[in-house]
């Protein structure tokens, strides 16, 4: 089964994308995209029946540790390796105009 797009569809989908296409590119893009519609028609073919559905081909299992609470860094302890602070605080360089 062959899928063949039109030009119009290809102008269609560029608008709906807000693509401005030259009709060279709508000409490149229309045999493009009838070939990826091929292809993709080619893997809807495949028996996949017993094939059990899965998100992952590989067994991942959560290797994060549990969410607990613990105790933070303290301000000097924060403020270790900052470039610049000042009393106690992160001094940064001004991002809007005063």
């Amino acid at each position: 089964m062959s899928v063949q797009l039109t030009e119009t569809e290809v102008r269609h989908v560029a608008e709906l994308a807000k693509l401005r296409l030259s009709d060279e590119e709508v000409a490149a893009f229309t045999h493009q995209l009838s070939a990826i519609l091929d292809y993709a028609a080619q893997i809807q073919e495949v028996d996949t029946s017993a094939v059990p559905p899965t998100p992952y081909v590989l067994p991942l299992t959560n290797v994060m540790r549990d969410d607990e609470p613990a105790p933070g860094l303290d301000n000097a302890e924060a403020l270790a390796n900052a470039p610049d602070h000042d009393d106690g605080y992160f001094r940064v360089r001004a991002f809007f105009d005063e």
